[in-house]
């Protein structure tokens, strides 16, 4: 299934589930916990984890080591402080707010460690109506760890996101090879995936669309309505990347952002301290 809509891959007391095993593929997971005061335990087995608050804080014991996480209000408030949680873990949670735990199978070790927002690298990428803002927390040049890639994209209503469509399921000099998970909040919106398979899809608050292989994009923000999606990439490479190949027929895009300017709406979140 590529598109999970909201609700539809749970597991207690998880509001959603999505495993290597349950998406039908080798790396990349995400979970999601909906805390109001009460601890949750639970142990990372053999993927490394982080905890980002999408809202709301949190305190994270993990292994003897104790993190206090500010979060935010929303994903569209600021950019969040966020914990690593390494492979072989046990860990509790304690919190109000919404949780996301971006997973992927690993097997280097790494420490417990906590992620200021401050020093989350803020990029507004593209220019008009593909301009658009990615928090690149857990980018491969921002945050070390073994197979986990994962970034935050925020797209103003009406413009679009992951555009040029892009692949990246083969590897070669210009493209790792990566799974990809979407997981969306405010919207309404659409995700485009084509090629291998093909869906086009409403998405909003607690959506999930999956990408196991080819072009994806562009996510769509409806005009009036801003639209966020965390992604979540892991592979089989030792070296972490993102690199991606454009779909040929629209790649000329990129050389058009020269002559139009970023959306003045951009940043949508204000400054880390």
């Amino acid at each position: 299934m590529t598109l999970i809509p909201a609700g539809s891959a749970t597991l207690a007391p998880w509001a959603l589930w999505i495993t290597p095993e349950s998406a039908g593929w080798t790396y990349t997971g995400l979970r999601l916990l909906n805390l109001s005061g009460e601890s949750v335990r639970f142990a990372t087995g053999d993927e490394e984890m982080l905890v980002l608050p999408l809202s709301g804080s949190c305190e994270v014991e993990c292994d003897g080591v104790r993190l206090a996480l500010e979060g935010r209000t929303s994903v569209f408030h600021a950019v969040s402080d966020f914990a690593y949680l390494p492979v072989g873990a046990t860990v509790r949670i304690t919190g109000a707010g919404r949780f996301a735990f971006p997973a992927a199978r690993a097997t280097r070790s790494f420490p417990v460690r906590y992620g200021a927002a401050r020093e989350v690298p803020v990029e507004l990428r593209g220019a008009g109506q593909a301009s658009r803002q990615v928090n690149n927390f857990c980018a491969p040049d921002a945050f070390d760890c073994d197979k986990l890639v994962a970034v935050e994209v925020l797209t103003p209503g009406g413009n679009w996101s992951s555009y040029p469509p892009h692949k990246h399921d083969s590897l070669s000099e210009r493209e790792a090879v990566l799974e990809e998970i979407y997981y969306f909040e405010g919207g309404p919106g659409y995700q485009r995936v084509y090629g291998t398979h093909d869906v086009l899809a409403e998405v909003s608050t607690g959506d999930v669309v999956l990408v196991p292989h080819g072009y994806h994009g562009p996510s769509m923000a409806a005009p009036g309505y801003d639209l966020y999606h965390l992604n979540v990439l892991a592979g089989p490479a030792r070296k972490r990347s993102m690199a991606c190949r454009d779909d040929p027929r629209h790649a000329w895009v990129r050389s058009s952002w020269t002559e139009q300017a970023v959306d003045p709406r951009l940043p949508m979140t204000k400054a880390a301290r």
